[in-house]
């Protein structure tokens, strides 16, 4: 009997997995500028959890292209974030688009997924000590 893969694939958690040429330097970073822990390391990883999901810091010899967002948080208040990061040293992206241009670090996008009830979001970018982008959002109700 065959198992559709999407009903396998469907149930199950995601994790994503972000690379770190140090990891000792990604440490300090998610700790001194994020404010974030790890639950659990293995030689060679650090292991996150944010709200229910899982993240992995890995040492990896390879480098992040760092050319599009790897990871993201949705949070309610994107100003208060961004004025908590940005006091602690986190260095906000400027991106100038078509239909999206950042002011005082945060960018208005248009439109959202249906299924979220959102008309938009709000949202910032910033790279990790190890090139990874990352980024925060807030969905415009």
């Amino acid at each position: 009997m065959r198992e559709d893969m999407g009903d396998l694939l469907g149930r199950a958690r995601v994790a994503t997995r972000l690379p770190a040429g140090d990891l000792a330097r990604a440490r300090r970073f998610y700790s001194e500028m994020l404010g974030l822990e790890p639950v659990d390391e293995r030689p060679g990883g650090l292991l996150y959890r944010c709200g229910g999901v899982e993240f992995v810091l890995f040492r990896s010899a390879g480098a992040s292209p760092g050319t599009f967002t790897q990871m993201a948080w949705q949070v309610d208040d994107i100003e208060t974030v961004v004025s908590v990061l940005e006091r602690r040293g986190v260095v906000f992206e400027d991106v100038d688009l078509p239909g999206m241009r950042t002011r005082h670090g945060i960018a208005e996008i248009e439109g959202n997924y249906p299924s979220k009830g959102a008309r938009g979001e709000r949202g910032a970018w910033f790279r990790d000590s190890e090139g990874n982008l990352l980024g925060v959002g807030q969905p415009v109700v």
